[in-house]
């Protein structure tokens, strides 16, 4: 019976062992990216000003995104969440990151292919 019980707490270290360590990685959410840009859908929209909440939601999200799958998945979730706001001007998407003082180093467009941006370029 003690024996289980190590085995089970061995068990438990090692799965929390391992979740910790891919939370460490930091696997990016499109909730995530729909939340850090939250605040700058009025920009996007053509409705509102660059806030610093907005430019705040953008550093937060490129910092986070550090690893290429990371960053290939949230160039893919802007791509989706873009397509699914009406009225977001791609114009103001594209020029958003620059106005923030942050260089996410992919374009932001429609027609970007996600899967060939393998690296971070920090400002």
């Amino acid at each position: 019976m003690a024996a289980t019980k190590i085995q089970f707490l061995v068990a438990l270290m090692a799965v929390a062992m391992v979740a910790s360590a891919q939370l460490a990685e930091g696997t990016v959410t499109c909730g995530q990216v729909t939340s850090s840009l939250a605040p700058c859908l009025g920009y996007l929209t053509g409705r509102g000003g660059v806030t610093p909440g907005c430019c705040n939601g953008i550093r937060s999200l490129n910092g986070a995104a550090r690893s290429t799958p990371d960053r290939q998945q949230a160039c893919r979730c802007l791509k989706n969440l873009a397509g699914s706001v009406r009225g977001v001007n791609m114009g103001n998407a594209a020029g958003l990151p620059g106005k923030c003082g942050v260089n996410v180093g992919f374009p932001i467009s429609n027609s970007v292919d996600c899967s060939r941006f393998v690296s971070k370029v920090f400002y």
